[in-house]
């Protein structure tokens, strides 16, 4: 417990993200309230704290969610995510990803609310040049939702530079397993994530896994991810936002295993983990699918002290895996 009593903001904490952080401030102490519309967030699955529902477009319920409490920095996991419907509908991307957020933005600096963690994404890197992917690898998203969430982290530049807002953007490779104790997991409507995918047709309540090509230059030619536990970007959040406080410094840092899994690896290791036959079906390669996508997290290893502490392939599926079941017996 090192939470002081100090109030965090967390907005989108209903859905998988957020959840898990929730529930990891509220055992650590921190006085949580939690924003959501519910559009794609569950109440079920916020498990300590006050909610409040609200939508970030609402800018006079913004000004009475800050007129009314004072909080010591807010987390912001309040974006759509799909990055195939980011292309198809893009207008509900800008607006929801960069409106929402410019509201939020101008709502937390008129009530003095300057302590911000940016829930931001490697897709602002677009195709890699090089990995593992640093910090300073050039940023070139190729679809709508990288574009949103790297115009996202310029705005946070823009307004520390002009209102003082200090801002931590973190940003996630492939999020994966789930809450250790099973009580949270992935419940995305439509599932477009591979772990939840493969776990699902093992289950029974998804279809066959479908694997997007063959012949990409890698071991055994299907994509490589870099997997990392849900717990451990939660973790390092509240390690952002500590490391924020003390000295006041905006930083970006990528969150990764470091290492990779490749499709086959994750199916492969879910038979083991799961004890049951998962039918996959080839497909051909997806436009824009890397071969290799690859985290270099040493940064938030030398100034946050963060290191994953779920970083085995095996781990992350049997967390998931628990998750799953208790999807399947309700």
């Amino acid at each position: 417990m090192n939470g002081d009593g100090k109030k965090i903001l967390v907005v989108g904490g209903a859905g998988y993200i957020g959840s898990h952080m929730v529930k990891l401030l509220c055992l650590q102490g921190y006085d949580v309230v939690t924003v959501d519309s519910l559009v794609n967030g569950h109440r079920e699955a916020i498990t300590g704290g006050e909610f409040v529902q609200g939508d970030l477009e609402d800018r006079d319920f913004l000004a009475r969610l800050f007129a009314s409490h004072r909080f010591d920095c807010v987390m912001h996991f309040a974006s759509f995510i799909q990055v195939g419907e980011s292309v198809t509908d893009p207008a509900i991307y800008y607006r929801n990803n960069l409106i929402n957020t410019q509201n939020l933005l101008e709502a937390m600096t008129a009530s003095g609310t300057m302590n911000l963690i940016f829930s931001s994404s490697a897709a602002i890197f677009g195709e890699p040049e090089k990995t593992p992917i640093d910090e300073d690898h050039p940023k070139a998203p190729v679809n709508p939702y990288g574009r949103t969430k790297l115009m996202t982290e310029e705005i946070l530049a823009d307004f520390g530079h002009a209102y003082g807002l200090r801002s931590v953007s973190l940003r996630y490779f492939n999020a994966a397993g789930a809450d250790p104790e099973g009580e949270l997991g992935e419940r995305h409507d439509p599932e477009t994530h591979l772990i939840p995918l493969v776990l699902q047709a093992a289950s029974g309540r998804g279809p066959e896994v479908r694997v997007f090509g063959r012949d990409h230059a890698t071991p055994d030619g299907t994509c490589v991810r870099d997997y990392i536990h849900v717990n451990d970007l939660c973790r390092a959040h509240i390690l952002a936002m500590e490391k924020l406080w003390r000295s006041g410094e905006s930083r970006a840092y990528n969150l990764g295993n470091g290492s990779g899994f490749s499709v086959q690896e994750v199916i492969e290791t879910a038979r083991k983990v799961t004890g049951r036959d998962i039918r996959v079906v080839d497909a051909p390669r997806r436009d824009g699918d890397c071969a290799v996508l690859v985290a270099d997290s040493s940064r938030a290893g030398e100034e946050l002290s963060w290191s994953p502490e779920f970083p085995e392939l095996e781990t992350i599926i049997t967390h998931a895996w628990n998750f799953e079941k208790r999807m399947c017996s309700r």
